[in-house]
Formats: C-alpha cells, structure tokens, sequence
C-alpha cells in the first residue's frame, strides 16, 4: 500500500509541476485559474468562519466584554474580505463595493472597512486595451482617437475609463471592460454562492442568499455597455426638465457591449467639499437637487439609477451660464417600475405598479407618522411583523423618530451612532427581513444609504428639502394612478383639483420652513421685540 501510495504521489508531483511548467511557459496569469480564486475564497471563508466560531465560544452572550470581542473578529473579518475581494478583483470587488455601501445594514467595520475597494479596483494594460479596442471595432487605437491618454480617469470593478480626442477635436471618454471579467464573471458567482450555503449552514442566522442572486441579475445587466448607453439616454429624456441634470451623450459608432465611449464631462464628485468651496457651489442646492432627481426617478418615472456613489456623480459650473449642474454618470444597473407589464426590460428590473404605490404611501406615512399607514404598507412590502426595523432599516432613523414623523424629527449624531450600533444588534434580524422583502427593494435600499451617505458628507442630512419633494413627488404619483383608474371626466377632475390643493400645502409649508429661517423672519422677530411693552 505504501509503495502504491508513493507511486500515486509521484505521478501526482509530477503532473502538478508540468502542469506548471506549461503554464509558466505559456505566461499564464494564475489569477485567471478558477482553482486559484476558489481556493483563495474556500480559505478566507474558513478562516473567517473559524474566528467567529473560537473567539466567541467562551464569552458570555451580551456582556461589554461579548460586544468588545464582536467588534474586533468583525474588523479582523471584514479586512481578510477586504483582500480576498482586491485579490480575486471583478466580480468580487463589485460585491465588495455594494456591501461597503449599506451603511444602515450592515456592522461599521464592515462598512468602513470595504468602502476602501472603490478607490482599490485593478486596472488592465494598455495592451490589454488596445486589444479590447480592436476587437470590438476592428481597428486599431490610434486609427479611431488623435489622441488617448493611456493613465484612466478612473478604474472600477468593471471597467476602466480613458480620456480621448476624436478626429473632429471633440474630447471624449472611453470606458473599456476589463477583458477577464465576462469570462469570470458567471464563475464567480457559482464560487459565493457556495461558500456562502456552507457559512449559512454553519451559521443559521446568516442568511445573505439574497446577495448572490442580486449578484446573478445585476452582472449580466452591468457587462453589456450598449444597455447602458440605452439607459443613459432613457433617463436624460425622462428628466429633461432638470436643466441643471446633465447627462453625457453616447456615441453608437464607437460603442459596443464592452466598451461605451461618451463626451467627457469635467467637474468634482459630489463628496468633495473643498471643490465645492472653491468654485462657488452651494451644497444644500446641489443636496436638495439630488433629491428632486431621485424622488422624480422613483416615485414619479419609476426608473432609478441604482449606483449613485460619489464617483457615478459629479457637480460644476457651467463656465458659460454660471450656473450649478449635477452630471450622472455609470447607467449600468437601473431598476423599472412599470404600470402595465412585467416584461422584463434589458438593463432593468421590473417593478409593478403595486410596489411602487405601496412604495409611495408608505413614505407618505413615515413622512406623517402615520403608524397604521407604516405597518400596512410595510406588511404589504412583504416585512410582516419586522414592519418596525423595515421602518428603521428604510429611514435609517430609530423608532422614536418614526413614531413622531420623520419630517418632524431633525437627525441628531446621537440617533446616527445608534441605528449604526443596532445594525450590529440586530443583523439576524436584518438578514432575515432581506430576506422577505422583494428582491427588486435590495437595490432601493442600497440607493437610500448611497444617498444618505452624500447627504451625511454634505452636512445636510437634517434639512427638510428630501421630505418636501419626496411628498410632492408621491402626491403627483398617486394621483397620475388614480387618474389612469377612472374614465369620469368628473372624478378625474376631482382627482386634479385635489392633488393640486395637496401641492399647494406642501408649497405653503416649505415658504412657511423659508421665513421661519430666512434673514426676513429674523429682523421682523428682532423688530417685535424691540416694540415698547405695554399692558
């Protein structure tokens, strides 16, 4: 047997080393081996899965002590992810991003920890783009661009982007998939979905499927560019009556399903304070313009661009008009709320009409505090009896600010470490109701905390503009419903004077929040006081 065993371990040795050999020969990347990546991921989630399992074991469930140590294998836990997603890149650093952007979700120290990856993505060579290029438009770089500048502008999960200049002198970007990751892609995935079976087996209260088959949808949605090019197009005539929205133009002759070239747009992301400062640009403008951009994307269109992090959205001035503009880049992932059909729309998810009205009225209900409305509609969301932390969770705000009405209640830096905390505390609880919930609500949600977060950035979480256009938004989009349900002249007309009447309320209300804080309110105060006391 031993012999038999040392003849087997032989053959073995040396059909690994030849086959090493042969790859190194062949300058073969290990990287690309999908034994490669799996073993580097099978390893970092038992070692993850050990430290949990052994550091916890022997203290006491809810002690100072317990929450300490918790703190600790999550930091060490969320870094070892932090590698393993910078090591295998693609697919994995796209996951990596999304989880670093649920702030309200997920524990701090894994928030912070992989926000890190967006300014982390690979960058392929130019070799490599060259080849793309040729590839795709069967020509060669310097026959199609004057000029390329070979640094990218930025480098994603994805994909890479490179200033250029066409023939005719217009400047242009060029963004250019990385060229390994459709073919890793799908592969990927298998990989985490596994491992991901393996720690929910280990862990039942771990219960983050939901993650994998968004990763399964949105992927295939993500690698083709010419969907992209459609969205961006879609959604810049959908809001066409925001002058101060730009959206860059596409250009189809030099666009493909990996590369997607668009005229370039300068300017600062919209989490760069200091730019803002020093080009003359209002925050609380460029905040409260963010939100009539999104509100009228979802309440109103039902087409929502699902990846507004900082660098997807950039704000200048217009250096022939003055003006302040936002310009929304990476139309990759958009979700459709639709009012006739369920067909299944490229580049998008479909909604149907129920979702979004339900969606609606209950941000019409938290914004009130209407607590019948907030578990009705929550219950009808599918969070059944989790309607509270589905409150909590979709606000980031704690219960006590829900029962007043989130309008009513300003955010505090107290209540923000708290939902952060209870993001810790009750993450079964969370897992779960992700679980529940609608899968096309996991991209809304990741929306609402990318937002929050440039709000949070601004200094401008506290103002009440985001209420005020959220509820004109659902007004008209209740009563653009309501309409399309009647064939009476009569009702129609009861269903118009009505909704005017409520927009009409909620434009008293905001020049009534103006003069309250306007310079006008204050000298007019100031004068009163000064009046001579008589009785």
């Amino acid at each position: 047997m031993a012999v038999r065993l040392l003849k087997v371990s032989s053959v073995a040795t040396a059909v690994f080393a030849s086959s090493g050999f042969y790859l190194y020969s062949k300058n073969v990347d290990f990287n690309d081996l999908s034994i490669i990546r799996f073993g580097r991921a099978a390893a970092t989630t038992a070692v993850i899965s050990y430290d949990y399992l052994t550091t916890l074991r022997d203290v006491q469930y809810g002690t100072e002590e317990y929450w300490a140590v918790k703190s600790k294998v999550h930091r060490r836990s969320a870094e070892r992810l932090r590698d393993l997603c910078c090591a295998n890149r693609g697919t994995f650093i796209k996951v990596g991003q999304h989880l670093g952007a649920l702030d309200y979700l997920l524990p701090e120290e894994y928030t912070s920890t992989l926000k890190v990856l967006h300014s982390r993505a690979p960058q392929s060579s130019m070799q490599e783009i060259r080849q793309v290029i040729r590839e795709d438009l069967g020509k060669e770089l310097s026959d199609l661009f004057i000029q390329f500048e070979e640094k990218p502008q930025g480098a994603a999960s994805l994909a890479q982007v490179h200033k250029a200049v066409l023939p005719d002198g217009r400047t242009v970007a060029v963004k250019v998939q990385h060229p390994k990751v459709q073919r890793q892609s799908s592969k990927d995935i298998v990989v985490m979905e596994f491992l991901l079976q393996v720690v929910h087996w280990l862990f039942p209260d771990f219960a983050f499927m939901w993650l994998v088959e968004e990763a399964k949808k949105n992927m295939p949605l993500e690698l083709d560019f010419l969907n992209e090019g459609r969205n961006a197009e879609k959604i810049a005539d959908m809001l066409k009556q925001f002058t101060f929205l730009k959206i860059p133009k596409i250009h189809w002759d030099l666009s493909t399903k990996r590369i997607l070239t668009m005229d370039f747009a300068e300017g600062g992301q919209v989490n760069d304070r200091e730019y803002m400062r020093k080009h003359g640009i209002n925050v609380n403008k460029i905040s409260r313009n963010l939100g009539k951009i999104y509100s009228e994307m979802i309440f109103v269109n039902g087409f929502v661009h699902c990846d507004p992090h900082p660098g997807n959205v950039l704000v200048r001035k217009n250096p022939e008009s003055n003006k302040t503009e936002i310009v929304l880049l990476d139309h990759g992932l958009y979700q459709m709320l639709q009012t006739q059909t369920d067909q299944v729309v490229s580049l998008s998810k479909v909604l149907n009409q129920d979702f979004r009205l339900n969606y609606c009225r209950l941000w019409q209900s938290l914004i009130k505090g209407d607590l019948k409305g907030i578990e009705r509609y929550s219950r009808r969301l599918g969070a059944g009896d989790l309607y509270p932390l589905f409150a909590c969770v979709l606000t980031a705000r704690s219960w006590t600010s829900v029962n007043a009405g989130i309008s009513q209640t300003p955010v505090t830096q107290s209540e923000d470490v708290e939902i952060r905390t209870n993001a810790a505390l009750y993450l079964p609880q969370i897992s779960e109701l992700l679980n529940r919930v609608p899968r096309q609500m996991l991209l809304l949600l990741k929306t609402n905390d990318l937002l929050r977060g440039i709000e949070t950035i601004l200094q401008t979480r506290a103002s009440s503009s985001s209420f005020i256009n959220m509820s004109r938004c659902c007004t008209r989009a209740i009563a653009r419903h309501k309409r399309s349900k009647t064939k009476s002249r009569t009702r129609r007309l009861q269903i118009s004077l009505s909704e005017r009447w409520s927009l009409c309320q909620i434009d008293l209300y905001e020049l009534m929040l103006w003069l309250r804080s306007s310079a006008l309110a204050r000298w007019v105060s100031y004068l009163l006081n000064c009046l001579p006391y008589t009785n």
